[in-house]
């Protein structure tokens, strides 16, 4: 676990085979998650890639910032411990606001970007009055008063029983979050509209959804791969928002096809 200070941020991440010259994965979680969404992933790809992972301000470990945020900020956060690292050349793999991200580190830094993996997210992410609502609910009784409706977003019924304790492992991940940090980002996501970036992106793109996924479903999704001109469109079965933890080899799978797919690999 590693902090680095990013203009008046600290942020806290992880970076594994610095150095190694292997290809670089860049992994952005989702609302309401800190980087350990991806420990399996992870584990799995330590031996083969160059990985950073982050918590996003507002999340886990990181600062709070100034909230609200913008995607932007977010992005800008990204690009900092990129450059810092001297990282290029990047794929990066953004779950839910991790690619609204994604989508604004291609727009503005489009020189560190080599593809893009969008899992479980679009280019344009809910309503202005879900998020509104969202935001009050909050702010007036705490993200636990949101636990419910948020896990069978995330997560299929058969996983969300009582006694799989990574299941309330991920509840209890949910509730931790600052209050102020989650606010702050669900007020980025309903300001966001990448639709025009969506149809700039010239590098290889491959757009991932859980089957069952209640954030932003299969429908969504492609809406975004659609956009994105020659992007790969795949449904995970067995998943809902958060594959990379229900589903994490069908996820690796895809993402090392992808990987091995692109053009000088």
């Amino acid at each position: 676990m590693k902090f680095m200070r990013i203009g008046d941020l600290v942020l806290s991440h992880d970076v594994h085979g610095l150095g190694s010259g292997k290809p670089a994965l860049v992994f952005i979680n989702s609302l309401g998650t800190d980087r350990r969404i991806w420990d399996r992933v992870v584990a799995e790809l330590a031996g083969d890639f160059t990985i950073l992972t982050f918590d996003k301000r507002g999340h886990g470990l990181s600062d709070l910032g100034e909230p609200p945020y913008r995607i932007e900020d977010f992005s800008a956060d990204l690009a900092g411990l990129i450059d810092h690292y001297g990282l290029s050349d990047v794929i990066l793999c953004g779950l839910s606001v991790g690619g609204l991200i994604a989508l604004s580190l291609y727009d503005t830094r489009p020189d560190l970007v080599r593809a893009i993996v969008f899992a479980d997210t679009a280019h344009k992410i809910g309503t202005a009055e879900f998020w509104a609502a969202r935001i009050d609910a909050v702010r007036q009784n705490g993200i636990a008063s949101i636990l419910e409706p948020v896990m069978t977003r995330w997560f299929t019924a058969p996983y969300r029983v009582p006694d799989n304790a990574d299941y309330r492992g991920y509840c209890t991940m949910l509730v931790r979050q600052p209050p102020e940090g989650y606010a702050g980002t669900c007020a980025a996501i309903r300001d966001a509209d990448f639709t025009a970036v969506a149809r700039t992106i010239a590098v290889p793109a491959l757009c991932v959804v859980g089957e069952e996924d209640g954030s932003t479903p299969p429908d969504v999704v492609r809406s975004l791969a659609d956009l994105v001109p020659g992007a790969r469109f795949e449904i995970i079965p067995g998943a809902a928002h958060i594959p990379c933890v229900e589903t994490p080899e069908l996820f690796l799978a895809l993402l090392r096809g992808f990987v091995a797919d692109l053009p000088g690999d």
